[in-house]
């Protein structure tokens, strides 16, 4: 039972982490995806 307890609290912070990782990356693929197809509308 003491494992348990201790387990909680870094599965907690292992699901911040992910959804940190996840929204981190989404939003840095959505800035590339917008400098590309704006860089072909100014330059191409």
């Amino acid at each position: 039972m003491q494992e348990s307890e201790n387990q909680k609290p870094r599965m907690m912070w292992l699901k911040r982490l992910g959804w940190a990782g996840f929204l981190f990356f989404l939003i840095k693929g959505l800035i590339w995806l917008a400098v590309i197809y704006f860089g072909f509308e100014l330059f191409g």
